[in-house]
């Protein structure tokens, strides 16, 4: 099966890396690209299943696509909490098998691009200081320069400069693009003495 299905995947251009139990998987390094895992159930020592529960404990998110010959409903439960993007019951089409995968690599894709994104919001909020980060915590509340400086107990120009070295640090260009970084990056509103 892992051979046919290695033939499968190398006749459409995928890069195939091929393992005989979880144990084989986990001792090497997953790829640095949008990939994706497709994993019998039943699988020599750990199951898919568990696998697929230790591939979370250790935070690590690839999408699963699980094929098997013995599913049964709670199994099928099971694999899809644990964020399993397809489940198919052998035997299926070599078609159906190769659209979820090529819907897995591009859901992986876009996961990968979205944390690329927000390790890059996150490397220029570290460039913020303690003061700046309170006063875009207060930005994202949406409050005006004159309520932020009474909040912090600062003048309003002080506050205006504040604000534009934050807009310059984080590369935003506008207000709504800085409000979408704050966002992105999890930054709670500020509560204000009036909440």
């Amino acid at each position: 099966m892992r051979r046919a299905l290695t033939n499968l995947f190398q006749s459409v251009g995928l890069e195939v890396g091929a393992f005989g139990s979880a144990a084989e998987l986990l001792n090497n390094k997953l790829p640095e690209v949008a990939s994706c895992l497709v994993l019998d159930i039943r699988l020599p020592g750990l199951s898919g299943l568990d696998l697929q529960s230790e591939l979370a404990k250790a935070n690590i998110h690839i999408p699963i696509i699980f094929i098997t010959g013995h599913g049964d409903i709670p199994m099928t439960v099971r694999a899809m909490k644990g964020g399993a993007v397809d489940f198919l019951t052998k035997p299926f089409r070599d078609q159906d098998l190769l659209d979820a995968v090529v819907s897995a690599i591009d859901k992986d894709r876009k996961r990968r691009e979205a944390e690329k994104t927000v390790a890059s919001l996150q490397a220029l909020y570290e460039t913020l200081s303690s003061r700046e980060r309170e006063v875009l915590a207060f930005v994202a509340s949406g409050l005006m320069n004159k309520q932020i400086a009474a909040e912090l107990g600062l003048a309003e120009i002080t506050v205006k400069i504040y604000r534009g070295h934050i807009m310059k640090k984080m590369r935003a260009k506008s207000l709504a693009e800085l409000i979408r970084m704050t966002e992105a990056l999890g930054i709670r509103p500020a509560k204000t003495t009036g909440t």
